[in-house]
């Protein structure tokens, strides 16, 4: 194919260097053998509602379960939600399948996670758990574990530690009560929280949740004094629900500082889970803990390569950079046209809608030039292509939200692509995803987030 114009020899370059994605699963075979050692592979995905991203990034992430050994995957997703899909795959609980196993993901976007493509790798994991050997040093099995990331269930991450010390410590849950009772006026709408302290017509409850979250640390000894690695589970399980609820009260207050303050802090939250997940595993297995992560293009990219970066923002894949530098690998998706899943504001019922024509100039717009439908580039190499994405340009991000009307502004920012990320999947056209519930529903007592773009 010829080409002309001032993009020219990117184009070309592109086509060049660019591996075609014809369907099979050695497609990714570059991917695998680059995750290869890694502590952390960070997939993403361009919008929160895209069938072929739920897709790819499933299929890789079972071969790196398969093939490279890895422990557990992390998702951008409410921990107490995410823990019972991982009770379900651990062959514990009362769900006897995984659309029962993704019940408790109520909140808005539902769909997001309770989605049939999230419900077929959920019964795989469940399956892969059943069938595969993988031993520890000590000649034990581990099944892989799926756990949540994010810190938006202050009501559930609340009654999950109640209910915690209800069962090993009966007069802790009595403390646990009093020093969360601040809380409980604002629970059907906890932004309420952030406003009232804001303005000083409430008091902090901040002190009160420290210490209960330090009170639980202390007592850790004597908690896990039970059986086995299923105590210790579940007591990991209940200080990190204690940890999302300190972490959700700052969050809460930093909503009226501004953007970046409640940006960052919730992807350090993330992110300090991440590594407090790691440090769990690494206690189980004797060995570094290797964790896969799924998130969103605009949490696992390295945001020190876009213009995220110029508002003060940072994301997980920058600290992960910073703290692991190529330990951890970071692999974008993108698509120029088609359908998603999102909504038009939010809380309000999923739609599938169309996605618009790239924007003129966009990372989008070179891949839509190349004569490949879908391919993936190793960001990593020293070429030609390479060189000239370096370039900043502007990149699209859609969310649980889409406002098509107003694209430009809600939807792209500029990155430069190589430094951004080490792999880079793109497909021409894709389709939405298929959530399983055909109806919206609200679950109250949860954060209604509004931050740009809907990330």
């Amino acid at each position: 194919m010829s080409h002309s114009g001032p993009n020219s020899a990117l184009i070309a370059a592109i086509e060049q260097h660019a591996l075609p994605l014809t369907g099979a699963l050695q497609d990714f075979d570059v991917i695998v053998k680059a995750a290869r050692g890694k502590r952390y592979v960070m997939l993403g995905e361009a919008s929160h509602g895209t069938l072929e991203f739920y897709r790819t990034r499933a299929q890789i992430t079972q071969r790196l379960l398969a093939e490279e050994g890895f422990d557990a995957i992390a998702v951008e997703a409410d921990w107490p939600d995410a823990y019972r899909v991982n009770r379900y795959a651990m062959h514990q609980g009362a769900d006897t399948s995984a659309v029962a196993a993704l019940g408790d993901f109520q909140r808005f976007p539902r769909w997001m996670w309770r989605n049939q493509e999230v419900k077929r790798f959920t019964y795989w994991l469940r399956e892969f758990n059943t069938v595969t050997d993988r031993a520890s040093s000590a000649g034990r099995r581990w099944p892989v574990g799926f756990y949540g990331l994010d810190l938006y269930s202050l009501n559930a991450s609340v009654h999950a530690v109640i209910g915690y010390l209800d069962k090993v410590d009966p007069d802790a849950a009595r403390r646990a009560r009093i020093r969360y009772g601040c809380l409980w006026q604002f629970m059907d709408d906890p932004q309420l929280y952030g406003r009232a302290t804001r303005s000083g017509l409430a008091d902090s409850c901040e002190y009160s949740i420290v210490s209960q979250l330090t009170e639980l640390l202390e007592n850790a000894q004597a908690y896990l004094q039970r059986d086995g690695y299923l105590a210790e589970d579940d007591y990991f399980c209940a200080a990190q629900n204690a940890t999302v609820v300190k972490g959700a009260e700052e969050y809460y207050r930093a909503l009226y500082r501004g953007r970046p303050n409640s940006w960052n802090l919730r992807d350090r939250h993330m992110f300090d889970t991440l590594e407090a997940l790691a440090a769990h595993l690494h206690k189980r297995l004797r060995r570094e803990a290797r964790i896969i992560v799924w998130a969103h293009n605009s949490h696992v990219g390295n945001a020190a390569a876009t213009t995220m970066s110029e508002r003060g923002e940072i994301n997980i894949g920058q600290l992960a950079r910073e703290r692991c530098g190529m330990q951890a690998l970071l692999v974008g998706f993108s698509t120029c046209r088609g359908r998603v899943t999102a909504a038009c504001d939010w809380d309000f019922p999923h739609e599938s809608k169309r996605v618009r024509e790239p924007y003129a100039g966009s990372y989008e717009d070179m891949f839509d030039r190349v004569r490949h439908q879908a391919f993936l580039i190793d960001l990593r190499q020293r070429n030609d292509a390479v060189d000239l994405l370096a370039e900043p340009r502007l990149q699209r991000a859609i969310g649980v939200i889409y406002r098509p009307d107003t694209e430009r502004q809600s939807h792209y920012y500029f990155a430069r692509l190589p430094e951004q990320f080490d792999f880079m999947l793109h497909y021409d056209t894709t389709d939405a995803v298929v959530p399983l519930d055909a109806t919206h529903e609200t679950r109250h007592g949860e954060l209604d987030e509004t931050f740009p773009r809907g990330l």
